[in-house]
């Protein structure tokens, strides 16, 4: 496993943008796929981007492709949400979560998850 801890959360205007950090412990991220996923109270745990280990490859939902974007800095060992355009059905708790292999947009894949930071988009 490895540890991971977010930030960025906060209150934000429908409209406005924010970027999620994910840090991440050890020497070896470059090895793990990583993932962003949300969920709400009474909702399942809901896929929202993911990035190959190189950050070559990634995947978004259909709800959020187009104004949301996935990335990761090798050097920081940290992988970024940047969150544009957002809307008032994005707010959610936003987890990190990491796992070795290929990339993932199922949650039972991730073995490592952040605590999450929560995303507040008023309308």
């Amino acid at each position: 496993q490895v540890q991971l801890v977010e930030s960025g959360g906060g209150l934000v205007q429908a409209g406005g943008s924010l970027r999620l950090s994910c840090a991440a412990s050890g020497r070896t991220f470059s090895i793990y796929a990583m993932g962003w996923f949300r969920q709400t109270p009474g909702k399942e745990r809901e896929f929202v981007a993911a990035i190959s280990g190189s950050g070559v490859r990634t995947y978004y939902s259909d709800s959020v492709k187009g104004r949301f974007t996935i990335s990761r800095d090798s050097a920081k060992n940290t992988v970024y949400l940047q969150m544009n355009n957002l809307k008032f059905e994005d707010t959610a708790v936003y987890y990190c979560a990491a796992r070795l292999g290929i990339a993932s947009t199922s949650a039972r894949d991730f073995g490592s998850w952040g605590q999450g930071t929560q995303v507040t988009v008023s309308s």
